[in-house]
């Protein structure tokens, strides 16, 4: 329920028409530290997980219509994610930041609306918070965790949008 409760507030604090002159990292960072801290003693492994899946709808069984700077924009995520294979906690945290700007650049753009912009924040919420994760993780194998789930994540939206 509170997963519930937190993607309803986000949608309201981040919705793509409200977010074109907000720095969406900032926001994201203050509702990382939220859920944490409503978590008392709850490991990171929830950062990990999809369970977003489990929430996301499709169009009466077909993929969402996206609009074209989305679809642009998560195409971009999907190349660095893809092309990228960081060995140093610096360059996770460079990946981290890169993949931080590509995902702003989403949300500032998009001019989505209904429930295919409500589904787009299902599938968006889970990665702004794997990325913040990944600009501040502290070893190498969390970071390769982190990035492995970012993939799925970001690689899965095609499943969802067209």
């Amino acid at each position: 329920m509170k997963h519930v409760i937190f993607t309803l507030s986000l949608l309201a604090l981040v919705g793509c028409k409200d977010s074109k002159s907000q720095d969406t990292k900032t926001e994201s960072v203050e509702h990382s530290a939220e859920i944490h801290n409503d978590h008392d003693g709850h490991d990171a492994s929830g950062v990990y997980a999809n369970a977003w899946t489990s929430e996301i709808q499709k169009d009466n069984g077909a993929k969402w219509q996206a609009d074209l700077t989305t679809n642009e924009g998560v195409q971009k995520l999907q190349n660095t994610i893809n092309s990228q294979s960081p060995s140093t906690l610096e360059e996770y945290h460079k990946l981290a930041e890169q993949l931080n700007d590509e995902k702003n650049f989403v949300v500032k753009n998009c001019t989505m609306e209904g429930p295919s912009h409500d589904n787009l924040h299902i599938w968006l919420h889970p990665l702004i918070e794997k990325i913040d994760a990944l600009l501040k993780v502290e070893t190498v194998e969390d970071a390769s965790k982190l990035k492995e789930s970012i993939k799925e994540n970001i690689n899965a939206y095609t499943t969802y949008f067209k």
